[in-house]
């Protein structure tokens, strides 16, 4: 009987480290990219950023998108791809960005845009 109690507990506790926040929050990052740069921004993010980035603690998401139209309202400056990073807490995005495998990744993303130009927002879902 205290075996299943123990391997329900064990169960339990695991499932509970797997599952997402319920609330993770959200990191917009506008990149102004050099156009000759695109292809090796892609690359570098397929091949660097997102490795480095998927076994960080706390993390759920990462994407790069691409500007395609506007819709409503003017389309972000000088902004042609975004990345949206998504962590369970704000404490592990932080983790991250100020882990060596962050100071190894970012360069990569970096040395593709012009001048390095980037604009942060950070969102928390709801």
């Amino acid at each position: 009987m205290q075996r299943r109690t123990c391997l329900a507990t064990l169960a339990a506790a695991g499932a509970a480290l797997a599952a997402p926040a319920a609330n993770p929050i959200q990191l917009h990052v506008d990149l102004d990219v050099d156009p000759a740069k695109e292809k090796d921004l892609v690359a570098a993010f397929r091949k660097v950023f997102r490795p480095a980035i998927n076994q960080q603690p706390g993390f759920v998401s990462v994407r790069l998108l691409k500007f395609r139209q506007a819709v409503v309202g003017p389309a972000p400056a000088n902004a042609p791809c975004r990345l949206v990073i998504s962590f369970q807490t704000e404490e592990h995005r932080q983790t991250w960005v100020a882990s060596d495998d962050h100071q190894r990744a970012w360069p990569a993303i970096e040395a593709n845009l012009k001048g390095s130009k980037v604009t942060a927002v950070l969102y928390d879902t709801v």
